[in-house]
């Protein structure tokens, strides 16, 4: 899995690195066919405080791309929030991958 953090007016630290890192390793828990993940930290100049902090995540695995993002006061709280959609995301993109049919029962005559 090839990770990308980047930052938009923002220096990421090796703290934040780590959180994110951390946070990921739940995707790759559930879906272990991720192939490359790009993360973009941004802080908006926003007169309001309420939503500034935003986290936007692209996931690209077999099959399909997925994208989710968020925004919060905190970036942290931004991380958390977007990993829980992501999470959601790939759960739903493994269960449609899975095949659900069933083998005819055979006919004992």
């Amino acid at each position: 899995m090839n990770l990308t953090i980047s930052g938009h007016h923002l220096e990421v630290t090796p703290a934040l690195r780590n959180y994110v890192t951390s946070k990921l390793d739940r995707i790759t828990r559930h879906f272990d066919q991720v192939v490359d993940v790009r993360v973009l930290l941004t802080v908006e100049k926003q007169k309001e405080k309420q939503r500034r902090q935003r986290a936007e995540c692209n996931v690209h695995v077999r099959g399909s791309d997925l994208f989710a993002q968020s925004a919060h006061a905190d970036l942290y709280a931004a991380v958390d929030e977007l990993v829980d959609k992501l999470d959601r995301q790939v759960v739903r993109h493994k269960d449609r991958l899975q095949t659900h049919q069933h083998e005819a029962p055979k006919r004992l005559m």
